[in-house]
């Protein structure tokens, strides 16, 4: 790797680090900037992985103060993202490195939808609650431990716009702030990257310059994304979210 590599990759691994701590979507940054150094697919997928663990902790101790009170909520959800980060880094070295192109687009796709519908969804939940007479769970019931499970399985594969999806769950099944819900998003990503990372240690090959690279890189945007993160209100912090998916979405089909 040359030293204008280098820099590229840091510099790759700082905007993936601030944009995965407001949003997700950070691997559609340093992915092709990983393979136009040179490294073979599954060899950028599992560095960057890696390199973003310290990225995603990073997010969520700037989020710490949003964190507080769900520890259940966490536990629950992080079992079942560790069982899903695990399955996916599993079928990465099993399955084609083409296997989830197709359908990555379309999950997306339909996060978006929820992330704008959320707020409706969330009201018309509500409502029903009210006439039944139940009460939401804290930790979003079996359907929600079952769905971060579905979606920790594509982010052990490829990380990318796994955030939308996980806020696009929990904005639905949990009755709490977007930044309450982002909060908690960026503790399951470092759920899901550790798990897969362990795995990707004893079992693929790891360019450790280039994971290095982005850890660093990654760390300090996770404290910008962070300050930025916890600015925005509500709505802003989804127009953004819908924003960035969009562009991943457009990424992913034209490349």
């Amino acid at each position: 790797m040359t030293i204008w590599e280098a820099v590229a990759v840091f510099v790759a691994g700082l905007g993936a680090g601030t944009i995965n701590t407001i949003v997700g979507s950070g691997t559609l940054i340093t992915f092709p900037v990983l393979l136009a150094t040179g490294l073979p697919p599954v060899t950028a997928t599992v560095s960057n992985g890696l390199g973003l663990i310290p990225g995603s902790i990073s997010g969520a101790i700037g989020y710490r103060k949003e964190l507080t009170g769900q520890r259940r909520r966490i536990i629950r959800l992080g079992i079942g993202a560790a069982i899903g980060g695990f399955t996916g880094a599993t079928l990465l070295l099993a399955l084609p490195s083409t296997a989830f192109e197709t359908i990555v687009p379309i999950l997306v796709g339909l996060a978006l939808v929820l992330v704008i519908l959320q707020p409706y969804i969330s009201k018309a939940v509500q409502r029903r609650r009210e006439r039944t007479g139940t009460e939401a769970k804290a930790d979003g019931g079996p359907l929600l431990f079952l769905a971060i499970m579905i979606a920790s399985v594509y982010g052990g594969y490829f990380t990318a716009a796994q955030g939308i999806i996980y806020v696009a769950l929990m904005g639905m099944l949990l009755q709490d702030s977007m930044q309450r819900i982002n909060a908690t998003k960026n503790v399951l990503a470092a759920v899901v990257n550790s798990v897969a990372a362990l795995f990707f240690v004893f079992a693929a090959d790891i360019d450790w310059t280039a994971a290095g690279l982005i850890a660093v890189g990654s760390t300090i945007g996770g404290q910008i994304g962070a300050t930025v993160g916890r600015r925005l209100p509500p709505t802003a912090l989804r127009s953004v979210i819908v924003l960035v998916g969009l562009a991943a979405i457009a990424q992913l089909l034209l490349k």
